[in-house]
C-alpha cells in the first residue's frame, strides 16, 4: 500500500500521546476522595471488568488513526474489470476429444472448465464462443447474458477433421469492428480504430484443414486480436496405459506461435484439474486488471464505523449504574 500524501502519516505520533494523556487521567481521578451516599452502588460498579472502562477509549483512539490513514490518501492495488471490448472462446470440437486420458473425456472437461472460466469474468465483459472440426462457426456472437453463453458451451457438438486456423479466424471475425478480416483482407483499413478484443482458443490436436495456422496469427496480429491458446491431453506417449485416447499428437509448436505471434501466451493442460486451473489463471489476467486505487473512502467507513461503536459502548455501560440503584 502507498500513499499519495504520506506526510499526514505523521500525525499518528500523537496517538501514543494521547493514550498516555488518558492513563494520567484515570490515576489523577483514582487518588481523589468522593463523597456519595451510595457506597454500596460505588462498590459493585467498582467491579467490573476494567475492560469496559477503556473500551470506548480504544474505540475512539483507534477511529482517530483511521481517519490520519483516510487523509494521507492510502492506494492499493485492486482487481477491476477490464475494458475488453469482446473475448471470444474458441474450442475444438473435433473427434478426438472424445479421448479419455482427461477425466470425464477431453471434451466434457474442456466444456465445465469453460464455463467456469465464464462465470469467474466480470460482468461488463462480453462473451461469444466459436466451436470448430473440420470448419468454423460463431455459435454464440458475444453477449453479456451468462445464462446463453452457458447454454451455448453445454450443447456443443463434436465433428470430424481439425481447423485450428479456421477457428481463430472466425474467433476474430466474430469481435467488434473486424467482421472483414480474412485472407481476401489481411490487414484493417487505415485509420479505423479497433476496439479491445481477445481471443481464447483452446485445441487438442493437429490441423488438418482449412486455411494455414500461420496465415491466421498474422491476420490476427494485424487486427491486434490478443490470443491465448490452451493445449490439452496428455503428451505421447500417454501416461495411462489404459486411456482412450484418438487422434495424433498435439501441436504445441503452433499453439506456441499464434499465441507468440499476436502476444498472448500458450498453456498446456494434460488433466481435467489442470485445465481448471489454467482458466482460472486466464479469468484472473483477462476479465480483471490490477490498478492503483484510492482506498480513503474504506479508512473513512472504519472510522465511522470505530466511532459509532465507542459511543454504542459508552451509552451501554453507563446505563448500567442506574440499573443498580436500589429501589426506595
Amino acid at each position: 500500500m502507498a500513499f499519495l500524501w504520506p506526510s499526514v502519516l505523521w500525525s499518528l505520533l500523537a496517538l501514543p500521546a494521547l493514550a498516555w494523556a488518558y492513563a494520567w487521567a484515570l490515576r489523577r481521578r483514582a487518588v481523589q476522595t468522593v463523597a456519595h451516599p451510595h457506597l454500596t452502588l460505588l462498590a459493585a460498579a467498582a467491579v467490573r471488568p476494567a475492560w469496559r472502562r477503556h473500551v470506548s477509549a480504544a474505540c475512539l483512539l483507534l477511529a482517530l488513526a483511521a481517519v490520519i490513514v483516510a487523509a494521507a490518501r492510502p492506494v492499493a492495488m485492486l482487481p477491476l474489470p477490464s475494458n475488453q471490448s469482446a473475448i471470444i472462446l474458441s474450442i475444438d470440437t473435433s473427434g478426438s476429444m472424445r479421448s479419455e486420458d482427461m477425466r470425464p473425456n477431453r471434451f466434457e472437461a474442456a466444456k465445465e472448465a469453460a464455463r467456469a472460466f465464464v462465470a469467474a469474468l466480470p460482468r461488463s465483459a462480453r462473451i461469444g464462443v466459436v466451436a470448430f472440426s473440420g470448419y468454423a462457426t460463431l455459435v454464440q456472437s458475444p453477449t453479456r447474458d451468462r445464462r446463453a453463453v452457458q447454454d451455448t458451451i453445454a450443447s456443443l457438438r463434436m465433428g470430424p477433421w481439425t481447423a485450428i486456423g479456421d477457428g481463430l479466424l472466425e474467433a476474430v471475425r466474430a469481435l467488434p469492428g473486424r467482421e472483414q478480416a480474412g485472407p481476401a483482407t489481411p490487414v484493417p483499413p487505415a485509420g479505423v480504430r479497433l476496439p479491445a478484443g481477445v481471443v481464447v482458443l483452446l485445441s487438442d490436436g493437429r490441423s488438418n484443414r482449412g486455411v494455414s495456422n500461420e496465415i491466421a496469427a498474422e491476420i490476427a496480429r494485424a487486427y491486434q486480436v490478443k490470443t491465448y491458446t490452451v493445449g490439452i491431453g496428455q503428451t505421447y506417449p500417454v501416461n495411462d496405459p489404459n486411456a482412450f485416447v484418438i487422434g495424433g499428437t498435439l501441436d504445441e509448436e503452433s499453439l506456441r506461435a499464434i499465441a507468440a505471434a499476436t502476444g498472448g501466451e500458450y498453456f498446456h493442460a494434460s488433466s481435467a484439474e489442470e485445465l481448471r486451473r489454467v482458466y482460472r489463471h486466464l479469468g484472473a489476467v483477462i476479465g480483471w486488471n490490477r490498478q492503483e486505487t484510492e482506498t480513503g473512502a474504506l479508512a473513512a467507513l472504519v472510522a465511522f464505523l470505530l466511532t459509532g461503536v465507542a459511543v454504542a459502548l459508552s451509552v451501554r455501560f453507563s446505563v448500567l449504574l442506574p440499573a443498580m440503584s436500589p429501589r426506595p
